[in-house]
């Protein structure tokens, strides 16, 4: 049997708008093998961002399945196990063991950065790795630093930087913590070449 590091079997998200129900994603089938890369290209409103967000853990499904590694979020067993629809959500301790899972397996670079305001770019880089009480491999921290042009800036707050630099320092973020998957939204989008 084929080994997925990241499959959705049936992954559903709707959306109630007033009286109308918007399909954002309707029964999607979707597997990605260790080591393959895969671009997930489509129109403005048709879905991109809300797969990988539900592929995170970032959003509920309405009904479907995720499995990063074989196993959904969250779930430390190999069992495999459909998501309830929000309103029934397993527990308040699974959103918990989600974040931990999602953090140490998943590196998410967000289209609008999501930098901490109130750290500077070092530390923004290293948080997710300081909140799982890993050690800061420091070395590829400064090479992560260096490739993406930032050195220069470690000690700067992401509101003093242009929209691209603090792109980087997302993509730096997503890799520093050295994951099993990346997961991207448009991460070229504020880049020059």
């Amino acid at each position: 049997m084929e080994e997925w590091i990241v499959e959705t079997k049936g992954l559903k998200k709707y959306y109630k708008l007033g009286d109308n129900t918007v399909k954002a994603l309707d029964g999607v089938d979707f597997r990605v093998k260790e080591q393959e890369f895969v671009a997930i290209i489509g129109k403005s409103g048709s879905g991109k961002s809300t797969l990988i967000k539900l592929i995170n853990g970032l959003l509920i499904p309405t009904s479907g399945t995720v499995l990063i590694d074989g196993m959904p979020p969250g779930i430390e067993t190999k069992k495999i196990v459909s998501y309830l629809p929000e309103q029934t959500y397993l527990s308040p301790s699974m959103k918990v063991t989600d974040a931990i899972t999602r953090r140490r397996k998943v590196g998410f670079i967000f289209q609008n950065y999501n930098l901490v305001p109130d750290l500077n770019i070092y530390e923004n880089i290293v948080l997710p790795i300081e909140l799982d009480g890993k050690r800061i491999d420091r070395v590829f921290v400064e090479e992560l630093l260096d490739v993406l042009k930032l050195t220069e800036k470690r000690e700067a707050f992401p509101g003093n930087l242009s929209g691209g630099q603090q792109q980087r320092v997302a993509i730096a973020r997503a890799i520093a913590s050295k994951p099993a998957i990346i997961l991207a939204d448009e991460p070229t989008g504020n880049l020059d070449t």
